[in-house]
Protein backbone atom coordinates (compact mmCIF):
# COMPACT_ATOMS: atom_id res chain seq x y z
CA UNK A 1 0.00 0.00 0.00
CA UNK A 2 3.31 2.52 0.43
CA UNK A 3 3.99 1.56 -3.25
CA UNK A 4 0.10 2.51 -4.20
CA UNK A 5 0.28 6.02 -1.98
CA UNK A 6 3.51 6.43 -4.07
CA UNK A 7 2.21 5.43 -7.20
CA UNK A 8 -0.77 8.28 -6.58
CA UNK A 9 1.24 11.13 -5.41
CA UNK A 10 4.00 11.03 -8.44
CA UNK A 11 1.49 12.64 -10.91
CA UNK A 12 2.38 16.72 -10.75
CA UNK A 13 0.06 19.43 -11.62
CA UNK A 14 1.02 22.35 -13.93
CA UNK A 15 -2.17 24.55 -13.06
CA UNK A 16 0.01 26.66 -10.93
CA UNK A 17 3.03 27.28 -13.52
CA UNK A 18 0.28 27.97 -16.55
CA UNK A 19 -1.40 30.93 -13.82
CA UNK A 20 1.64 32.11 -13.02
CA UNK A 21 3.00 32.38 -16.51
CA UNK A 22 0.02 34.88 -17.21
CA UNK A 23 1.81 37.39 -14.90
CA UNK A 24 4.96 36.70 -14.67
CA UNK A 25 7.72 36.17 -17.49
CA UNK A 26 8.25 33.37 -17.01
CA UNK A 27 10.38 31.73 -19.95
CA UNK A 28 8.72 29.41 -22.35
CA UNK A 29 11.48 26.84 -21.88
CA UNK A 30 10.28 26.43 -18.19
CA UNK A 31 6.86 26.70 -18.98
CA UNK A 32 7.09 23.96 -21.57
CA UNK A 33 9.12 21.58 -19.56
CA UNK A 34 6.52 21.81 -16.20
CA UNK A 35 3.63 20.84 -18.33
CA UNK A 36 5.86 18.32 -20.42
CA UNK A 37 6.48 16.68 -17.08
CA UNK A 38 3.24 16.65 -15.72
CA UNK A 39 2.25 14.81 -18.95
CA UNK A 40 4.89 12.13 -18.68
CA UNK A 41 4.33 12.03 -14.85
CA UNK A 42 0.70 11.00 -15.76
CA UNK A 43 0.96 8.31 -17.89
CA UNK A 44 4.14 6.82 -15.59
CA UNK A 45 2.38 7.22 -11.72
CA UNK A 46 -0.97 5.44 -13.55
CA UNK A 47 1.09 2.71 -15.35
CA UNK A 48 3.01 2.08 -11.76
CA UNK A 49 -0.67 2.57 -10.02
CA UNK A 50 -2.21 -0.05 -11.76
CA UNK A 51 0.64 -2.69 -10.54
CA UNK A 52 0.68 -1.50 -7.07
CA UNK A 53 -2.88 -2.14 -7.30
CA UNK A 54 -2.19 -5.44 -9.03
CA UNK A 55 0.11 -6.89 -6.13
CA UNK A 56 -1.53 -4.90 -3.18
CA UNK A 57 -4.88 -6.53 -4.30
CA UNK A 58 -3.85 -9.79 -5.21
CA UNK A 59 -1.55 -10.82 -2.47
CA UNK A 60 2.51 -10.89 -2.80
CA UNK A 61 2.94 -13.69 -0.07
CA UNK A 62 5.34 -16.05 -0.81
CA UNK A 63 6.99 -13.86 -3.63
CA UNK A 64 10.38 -12.45 -2.51
CA UNK A 65 11.69 -9.00 -3.12
CA UNK A 66 13.14 -10.01 -6.37
CA UNK A 67 10.69 -11.87 -7.37
CA UNK A 68 8.26 -8.76 -6.96
CA UNK A 69 10.63 -6.27 -8.11
CA UNK A 70 11.29 -8.39 -11.74
CA UNK A 71 7.90 -8.68 -11.99
CA UNK A 72 7.09 -5.00 -11.49
CA UNK A 73 9.46 -4.62 -13.90
CA UNK A 74 7.90 -6.94 -16.24
CA UNK A 75 4.78 -6.00 -16.15
CA UNK A 76 5.83 -2.44 -16.58
CA UNK A 77 7.13 -2.92 -19.87
CA UNK A 78 4.17 -4.61 -21.28
CA UNK A 79 1.47 -1.83 -19.69
CA UNK A 80 3.61 0.79 -21.12
CA UNK A 81 4.53 -0.65 -24.67
CA UNK A 82 1.57 -1.82 -25.45
CA UNK A 83 0.23 0.99 -24.48
CA UNK A 84 2.59 2.99 -26.94
CA UNK A 85 0.91 0.55 -29.66
CA UNK A 86 -2.28 0.75 -29.33
CA UNK A 87 -2.21 4.64 -28.97
CA UNK A 88 -0.31 5.03 -32.37
CA UNK A 89 -2.77 2.60 -33.74
CA UNK A 90 -6.09 4.48 -32.57
CA UNK A 91 -4.47 7.70 -33.37
CA UNK A 92 -3.80 6.37 -37.01
CA UNK A 93 -6.97 5.65 -37.47
CA UNK A 94 -8.76 8.69 -36.24
CA UNK A 95 -7.24 11.04 -38.46
CA UNK A 96 -7.90 9.10 -41.35
CA UNK A 97 -11.79 9.75 -40.18
CA UNK A 98 -10.97 13.13 -38.82
CA UNK A 99 -9.48 14.18 -42.27
CA UNK A 100 -13.00 13.58 -44.05
CA UNK A 101 -15.40 14.73 -41.67
CA UNK A 102 -16.43 18.26 -42.33
CA UNK A 103 -19.20 19.27 -39.98
CA UNK A 104 -17.84 20.64 -36.70
CA UNK A 105 -20.70 18.90 -34.18
CA UNK A 106 -19.53 15.76 -35.56
CA UNK A 107 -15.77 16.16 -34.96
CA UNK A 108 -16.44 17.23 -31.48
CA UNK A 109 -18.16 14.19 -31.34
CA UNK A 110 -15.03 12.12 -32.66
CA UNK A 111 -12.55 14.52 -30.34
CA UNK A 112 -14.62 13.42 -27.11
CA UNK A 113 -14.74 9.56 -28.15
CA UNK A 114 -11.54 9.21 -28.58
CA UNK A 115 -9.63 9.12 -25.53
CA UNK A 116 -12.64 6.48 -24.25
CA UNK A 117 -11.58 4.42 -27.54
CA UNK A 118 -8.22 4.57 -26.85
CA UNK A 119 -8.43 3.46 -22.78
CA UNK A 120 -11.18 1.24 -23.84
CA UNK A 121 -8.89 -0.86 -26.60
CA UNK A 122 -6.07 -0.95 -24.26
CA UNK A 123 -7.80 -2.68 -21.28
CA UNK A 124 -9.15 -4.76 -23.75
CA UNK A 125 -5.61 -5.70 -24.86
CA UNK A 126 -4.44 -5.93 -20.93
CA UNK A 127 -2.18 -2.79 -21.25
CA UNK A 128 -2.23 0.52 -20.08
CA UNK A 129 -5.21 2.36 -21.51
CA UNK A 130 -3.76 5.68 -19.93
CA UNK A 131 -0.52 5.75 -22.21
CA UNK A 132 -2.94 4.52 -24.89
CA UNK A 133 -5.01 7.55 -24.43
CA UNK A 134 -1.52 9.93 -24.35
CA UNK A 135 0.00 8.43 -27.14
CA UNK A 136 -2.92 8.89 -28.93
CA UNK A 137 -3.36 12.78 -28.15
CA UNK A 138 0.22 13.41 -28.65
CA UNK A 139 -0.06 11.93 -31.86
CA UNK A 140 -3.14 13.40 -32.71
CA UNK A 141 -2.38 17.12 -31.93
CA UNK A 142 0.89 17.64 -33.36
CA UNK A 143 -1.81 17.24 -36.80
CA UNK A 144 -4.35 18.95 -35.17
CA UNK A 145 -3.89 21.86 -37.84
CA UNK A 146 -3.59 19.61 -40.75
CA UNK A 147 -6.61 17.50 -39.98
CA UNK A 148 -9.63 20.60 -38.40
CA UNK A 149 -11.12 23.70 -39.53
CA UNK A 150 -11.04 27.13 -37.84
CA UNK A 151 -14.44 26.64 -36.22
CA UNK A 152 -13.97 23.37 -35.53
CA UNK A 153 -11.02 24.37 -33.61
CA UNK A 154 -13.24 26.81 -31.78
CA UNK A 155 -15.89 24.33 -31.19
CA UNK A 156 -13.36 22.27 -29.59
CA UNK A 157 -11.78 24.59 -27.49
CA UNK A 158 -15.14 25.50 -25.87
CA UNK A 159 -16.44 22.31 -25.39
CA UNK A 160 -13.03 21.11 -23.99
CA UNK A 161 -13.09 23.99 -21.09
CA UNK A 162 -16.59 22.94 -20.31
CA UNK A 163 -15.92 19.00 -19.76
CA UNK A 164 -12.90 19.64 -17.74
CA UNK A 165 -14.53 21.74 -15.44
CA UNK A 166 -17.20 19.17 -15.04
CA UNK A 167 -14.81 16.56 -14.37
CA UNK A 168 -12.52 17.96 -12.12
CA UNK A 169 -15.48 19.33 -10.14
CA UNK A 170 -17.29 15.51 -9.73
CA UNK A 171 -13.55 14.28 -8.16
CA UNK A 172 -12.94 17.19 -6.13
CA UNK A 173 -16.57 16.53 -4.96
CA UNK A 174 -16.42 13.05 -4.58
CA UNK A 175 -13.57 13.19 -2.72
CA UNK A 176 -15.04 15.64 -0.22
CA UNK A 177 -18.25 13.43 0.24
CA UNK A 178 -15.88 10.49 1.27
CA UNK A 179 -13.51 12.76 3.57
CA UNK A 180 -15.48 12.66 6.74
CA UNK A 181 -16.30 9.42 7.03
CA UNK A 182 -12.59 8.41 6.00
CA UNK A 183 -11.30 10.89 8.58
CA UNK A 184 -13.65 8.91 11.35
CA UNK A 185 -12.46 5.85 10.43
CA UNK A 186 -9.02 6.38 10.38
CA UNK A 187 -8.68 7.49 14.11
CA UNK A 188 -7.06 9.85 16.00
CA UNK A 189 -5.94 13.66 13.48
CA UNK A 190 -2.38 13.69 14.72
CA UNK A 191 -1.79 9.98 13.35
CA UNK A 192 -3.48 11.03 9.27
CA UNK A 193 -2.00 14.34 9.78
CA UNK A 194 1.58 13.44 10.50
CA UNK A 195 1.82 11.13 7.70
CA UNK A 196 0.24 13.76 5.29
CA UNK A 197 3.36 16.21 6.73
CA UNK A 198 6.04 13.54 6.56
CA UNK A 199 4.64 12.39 2.76
CA UNK A 200 4.49 15.88 1.24
CA UNK A 201 8.26 16.68 2.75
CA UNK A 202 9.45 14.05 1.38
CA UNK A 203 7.59 14.53 -1.72
CA UNK A 204 9.26 18.40 -2.08
CA UNK A 205 12.64 17.08 -0.71
CA UNK A 206 13.21 14.49 -3.14
CA UNK A 207 11.64 16.59 -5.88
CA UNK A 208 14.33 19.29 -5.13
CA UNK A 209 17.31 16.48 -4.66
CA UNK A 210 16.45 15.26 -8.42
CA UNK A 211 15.60 18.73 -10.13
CA UNK A 212 19.26 20.56 -9.34
CA UNK A 213 21.88 17.86 -9.77
CA UNK A 214 19.93 17.28 -13.24
CA UNK A 215 19.88 20.99 -14.07
CA UNK A 216 23.74 21.27 -12.97
CA UNK A 217 24.61 18.90 -14.86
CA UNK A 218 22.48 20.15 -18.13
CA UNK A 219 24.34 23.56 -17.69
CA UNK A 220 27.67 21.57 -17.14
CA UNK A 221 27.62 20.22 -20.14
CA UNK A 222 26.46 23.29 -22.02
CA UNK A 223 29.89 24.82 -21.05
CA UNK A 224 28.40 26.67 -17.79
CA UNK A 225 30.51 26.86 -15.36
CA UNK A 226 28.66 28.12 -12.47
CA UNK A 227 25.02 26.78 -12.63
CA UNK A 228 22.45 29.31 -12.60
CA UNK A 229 20.06 28.75 -9.82
CA UNK A 230 16.45 30.14 -10.70
CA UNK A 231 15.18 28.00 -13.18
CA UNK A 232 15.86 24.82 -11.38
CA UNK A 233 14.39 26.89 -7.62
CA UNK A 234 11.05 27.66 -9.68
CA UNK A 235 10.71 24.07 -11.56
CA UNK A 236 11.64 22.32 -8.86
CA UNK A 237 8.89 24.02 -6.42
CA UNK A 238 6.10 23.58 -9.01
CA UNK A 239 5.07 20.12 -8.06
CA UNK A 240 1.95 20.64 -6.32
CA UNK A 241 -0.25 17.51 -6.99
CA UNK A 242 -3.57 18.47 -8.53
CA UNK A 243 -6.93 16.10 -10.29
CA UNK A 244 -4.92 13.06 -11.15
CA UNK A 245 -3.65 11.85 -7.91
CA UNK A 246 -7.58 12.11 -6.56
CA UNK A 247 -9.23 10.35 -9.03
CA UNK A 248 -6.52 7.80 -8.97
CA UNK A 249 -6.58 7.47 -4.85
CA UNK A 250 -10.52 6.96 -5.60
CA UNK A 251 -10.22 4.45 -7.50
CA UNK A 252 -8.73 2.13 -5.26
CA UNK A 253 -10.81 -1.25 -4.99
CA UNK A 254 -11.89 -1.63 -0.82
CA UNK A 255 -11.41 -5.23 -1.29
CA UNK A 256 -8.43 -7.89 -2.27
CA UNK A 257 -8.97 -10.79 -4.55
CA UNK A 258 -9.88 -13.04 -1.57
CA UNK A 259 -12.92 -10.67 -0.60
CA UNK A 260 -11.33 -9.61 3.14
CA UNK A 261 -10.73 -5.26 3.19
CA UNK A 262 -8.08 -3.55 1.47
CA UNK A 263 -5.97 -2.65 4.02
CA UNK A 264 -4.96 0.78 5.00
CA UNK A 265 -7.21 2.13 2.14
CA UNK A 266 -9.01 4.75 4.50
CA UNK A 267 -5.15 5.74 5.82
CA UNK A 268 -4.24 6.66 1.89
CA UNK A 269 -7.32 8.30 0.61
CA UNK A 270 -6.71 10.61 3.49
CA UNK A 271 -3.09 11.86 3.25
CA UNK A 272 -3.45 11.35 -0.96
CA UNK A 273 -6.21 14.66 -0.18
CA UNK A 274 -4.46 16.16 2.90
CA UNK A 275 -1.18 15.64 0.89
CA UNK A 276 -2.53 17.76 -2.40
CA UNK A 277 -4.07 20.14 0.30
CA UNK A 278 -0.99 20.85 1.87
CA UNK A 279 1.10 21.04 -1.42
CA UNK A 280 -1.46 23.33 -2.53
CA UNK A 281 -1.34 25.70 0.18
CA UNK A 282 2.25 25.76 0.84
CA UNK A 283 3.37 25.74 -2.47
CA UNK A 284 1.29 27.40 -4.46
CA UNK A 285 0.83 30.57 -2.28
CA UNK A 286 5.30 31.04 -2.24
CA UNK A 287 5.76 30.07 -5.57
CA UNK A 288 5.15 33.85 -7.17
CA UNK A 289 7.21 34.98 -4.25
CA UNK A 290 9.93 32.59 -5.31
CA UNK A 291 9.59 33.25 -9.17
CA UNK A 292 9.83 36.84 -8.11
CA UNK A 293 13.15 36.36 -5.62
CA UNK A 294 14.51 34.40 -8.76
CA UNK A 295 14.27 37.69 -11.14
CA UNK A 296 11.36 36.48 -13.18
CA UNK A 297 8.51 39.18 -13.52
CA UNK A 298 10.68 42.50 -12.18
CA UNK A 299 11.05 45.82 -13.32
CA UNK A 300 12.22 45.79 -17.19
CA UNK A 301 10.61 42.56 -17.92
CA UNK A 302 8.54 42.50 -20.77
CA UNK A 303 4.91 42.66 -19.38
CA UNK A 304 2.39 39.59 -19.51
CA UNK A 305 1.47 38.94 -23.13
CA UNK A 306 4.25 40.50 -24.88
CA UNK A 307 5.68 37.01 -26.58
CA UNK A 308 2.02 36.83 -27.67
CA UNK A 309 1.88 40.81 -29.20
CA UNK A 310 5.12 39.61 -31.14
CA UNK A 311 3.66 37.10 -32.28
CA UNK A 312 0.48 39.02 -33.53
CA UNK A 313 3.22 41.26 -35.24
CA UNK A 314 4.84 38.54 -36.89
CA UNK A 315 1.90 37.13 -38.46
CA UNK A 316 0.17 40.59 -39.43
CA UNK A 317 3.22 40.98 -41.65
CA UNK A 318 3.58 37.22 -43.03
CA UNK A 319 -0.35 38.14 -44.39
CA UNK A 320 0.88 41.32 -45.73
CA UNK A 321 4.06 40.20 -47.55
CA UNK A 322 1.73 37.43 -49.47
CA UNK A 323 -0.99 39.96 -49.73
CA UNK A 324 1.69 42.31 -51.97
CA UNK A 325 2.64 38.69 -53.64
CA UNK A 326 -0.47 38.43 -54.91
CA UNK A 327 -1.02 42.18 -55.54
CA UNK A 328 1.78 41.87 -57.82
CA UNK A 329 -0.26 38.96 -59.70
CA UNK A 330 -2.87 41.20 -60.86
CA UNK A 331 -5.60 38.55 -60.26
CA UNK A 332 -7.40 40.14 -57.70
CA UNK A 333 -8.72 44.09 -57.79
CA UNK A 334 -6.56 46.85 -56.72
CA UNK A 335 -9.93 47.95 -54.68
CA UNK A 336 -10.03 44.30 -52.71
CA UNK A 337 -6.56 44.56 -52.32
CA UNK A 338 -6.36 48.23 -50.95
CA UNK A 339 -9.07 47.52 -48.53
CA UNK A 340 -7.39 44.69 -46.90
CA UNK A 341 -3.51 45.90 -46.78
CA UNK A 342 -5.42 48.65 -44.87
CA UNK A 343 -6.83 46.47 -42.45
CA UNK A 344 -3.31 44.36 -42.08
CA UNK A 345 -1.10 47.89 -41.77
CA UNK A 346 -3.88 49.09 -39.39
CA UNK A 347 -2.91 45.58 -36.93
CA UNK A 348 0.69 46.02 -37.59
CA UNK A 349 0.49 49.32 -36.15
CA UNK A 350 -1.41 48.96 -33.45
CA UNK A 351 0.54 45.90 -32.12
CA UNK A 352 3.62 47.73 -32.56
CA UNK A 353 1.96 50.33 -30.58
CA UNK A 354 1.64 47.76 -28.00
CA UNK A 355 5.52 46.60 -28.14
CA UNK A 356 6.83 49.86 -27.40
CA UNK A 357 4.85 50.52 -24.65
CA UNK A 358 6.00 50.88 -20.53
CA UNK A 359 6.17 47.28 -19.63
CA UNK A 360 5.81 48.96 -16.02
CA UNK A 361 2.01 50.36 -17.43
CA UNK A 362 -1.08 47.95 -18.03
CA UNK A 363 -2.28 48.01 -21.64
CA UNK A 364 -5.10 50.41 -21.64
CA UNK A 365 -8.27 50.11 -23.28
CA UNK A 366 -7.93 51.88 -26.94
CA UNK A 367 -11.00 54.09 -27.81
CA UNK A 368 -11.76 52.32 -30.73
CA UNK A 369 -11.88 48.98 -29.02
CA UNK A 370 -14.73 50.97 -26.56
CA UNK A 371 -16.51 51.99 -29.87
CA UNK A 372 -16.46 48.98 -31.28
CA UNK A 373 -17.84 47.50 -28.18
CA UNK A 374 -21.04 50.16 -28.44
CA UNK A 375 -21.24 49.15 -31.77
CA UNK A 376 -21.46 45.29 -31.13
CA UNK A 377 -24.01 45.93 -28.22
CA UNK A 378 -26.10 48.06 -30.98
CA UNK A 379 -25.90 45.29 -33.68
CA UNK A 380 -27.08 42.73 -31.04
CA UNK A 381 -30.19 44.65 -29.95
CA UNK A 382 -31.13 44.78 -33.54
CA UNK A 383 -30.17 41.64 -34.40
CA UNK A 384 -32.85 40.02 -31.34
CA UNK A 385 -35.60 43.06 -32.87
CA UNK A 386 -35.36 41.79 -36.25
CA UNK A 387 -35.61 37.65 -35.40
CA UNK A 388 -38.79 39.09 -32.92
CA UNK A 389 -40.50 40.87 -35.37
CA UNK A 390 -40.12 37.65 -37.61
CA UNK A 391 -37.98 39.25 -40.34
CA UNK A 392 -34.71 36.40 -40.04
CA UNK A 393 -35.10 32.92 -38.94
CA UNK A 394 -33.65 31.20 -35.95
CA UNK A 395 -31.12 29.53 -38.02
CA UNK A 396 -30.08 33.15 -39.80
CA UNK A 397 -29.74 34.40 -35.73
CA UNK A 398 -27.68 32.28 -34.80
CA UNK A 399 -25.44 32.84 -37.79
CA UNK A 400 -24.77 36.43 -37.16
CA UNK A 401 -24.74 35.93 -33.51
CA UNK A 402 -21.58 33.83 -33.89
CA UNK A 403 -20.17 36.36 -35.60
CA UNK A 404 -20.82 38.97 -33.00
CA UNK A 405 -19.69 36.65 -30.59
CA UNK A 406 -16.38 36.17 -32.13
CA UNK A 407 -15.80 40.19 -32.77
CA UNK A 408 -16.26 40.15 -28.80
CA UNK A 409 -13.85 37.36 -28.32
CA UNK A 410 -11.44 38.64 -30.85
CA UNK A 411 -11.65 42.86 -28.84
CA UNK A 412 -11.09 41.01 -25.14
CA UNK A 413 -7.95 38.90 -26.20
CA UNK A 414 -6.50 42.39 -27.79
CA UNK A 415 -6.79 43.79 -24.31
CA UNK A 416 -5.17 40.97 -22.57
Amino acid sequence: MAFVLGAVLASTDPVAVSALARRLSLPVRMQTLVQAESLFNDGTSLVLYQIAISLAVGGTAGMAATGILLHGMGEFAVLAGGGVLVGAVVAAGVIVVRRRITDPVLETVAALVTPYAAYLLGETFHVSGVTAVIVAGLVIGARRSRITTAQTRLHLHSVYQTVVFVLESVVFGLIGLELPELVRATGHPGHWLAAALAVTGTLIAVRVAWVFPLSAAYQWRRGTRRPAWPVPAVVSWAGTRGVVPLAAALSIPPTTASGTALPQRDLVLVVTAAAIVISLVAQGFTLEPLARLAGFGQAGAAYPGHEETVARLRLAEAGLARLNELADNGTTPDAVIDRIRAGLQARIGTTRDRIDQDPDTEPEALPEKELRADLIAAENAELSRLFEDGTISAATRSRLQRSLDLEVTRLADRQR
